[in-house]
């Protein structure tokens, strides 16, 4: 019998290992090890096995994205700045064929002009924007149940 669980690959972008500290009147009190263990928590109640990374760097992030073709059954990434113009992001989302679910802490519609487009939006399968962290843990049931879906 097979008893091995989906892998998830949560990927945090740049300036979120500073969450507590930073601007908590748009990204909350919460710190990014508070997140991460909730998300561990849900993980465990879907079945699944999770891989986080937080990174200030792009290449990074395009890497860590471009891992999920050996095995993961998604991605749930917050990319941050990234979101905004990365194409190296875009790209490397459009490229693996898992489902994928873009978050944002706030909700970048209400906030500044240049924050309001999304490049990474065109090639996830969903994205939660502004509900603070409970978004991470409704994008991981969204790609566990996606997932599921593909089996």
């Amino acid at each position: 019998m097979n008893n091995v669980r989906p892998r998830v690959l949560v990927i945090h972008g740049p300036n979120l290992n500073l969450l507590g500290r930073r601007e908590p009147n748009v990204y909350g009190s919460l710190s990014l090890d508070e997140i991460d263990r909730r998300l561990r928590e849900k993980a465990g109640a879907l079945g699944l096995d999770l891989e986080i990374v937080q990174t200030n760097h792009e290449g990074v992030m395009v890497e860590t994205i471009q891992k999920a073709m050996q095995g993961y059954a998604g991605i749930v990434i917050n990319p941050a700045a990234f979101t905004h113009y990365s194409i190296a992001v875009r790209d490397a989302l459009a490229a693996v064929s898992v489902p994928s679910v873009e978050v944002h802490l706030s909700n970048i519609y209400t906030r500044e002009e240049f924050r309001r487009h999304s490049v990474v939006a065109p090639v996830v399968d969903g994205q939660i924007s502004g509900l603070g962290p409970l978004g991470y843990l409704l994008a991981l049931e969204a790609v566990a149940a996606m997932a599921g879906e593909e089996k």
